[in-house]
């Protein structure tokens, strides 16, 4: 079964490694697809309860992109070079018996992203 939580941020950056107008400082909307492969638990149906996923979510990655400056985080901060940020901070987190992060989608415009898994 395959869990699935979409979410929205805001954060702007530039490609200082890039030879054309991304270079210069620009934002987006980002578009962030979270999901999770597992089998519902027993004890509660659930692979992972929606509200968990979003707080986990949150607090490992929204917290620090949204209405950002990204490069101050992710210095060369393309689609993909953030997803897998995201990824790393995600997957221990949603580690369990159960469940794992299955992949994420990150979304620079409405038809630009990126698919990321391992």
């Amino acid at each position: 079964m395959l869990l699935i939580k979409k979410f929205t941020f805001d954060a702007a950056h530039n490609l200082a490694a890039y030879k054309g107008k991304c270079e210069r400082l620009h934002g987006h909307t980002y578009q962030l697809v979270v999901k999770l492969e597992g089998k519902p638990a027993k004890s509660d149906g659930m692979v992972m309860d929606f509200c968990e996923m979003k707080e986990i979510v949150a607090r490992l990655a929204l917290d620090k992109l949204d209405h950002s400056y990204i490069n101050e985080v992710i210095p060369q901060s393309t689609a993909e070079n953030i997803a897998g940020w995201i990824w790393d901070r995600l997957e221990p987190a949603f580690r369990s018996k159960n469940r794992r992060l299955r992949e994420i989608e990150l979304w620079e415009t409405a038809d630009s992203g990126v698919i990321f898994s391992r």
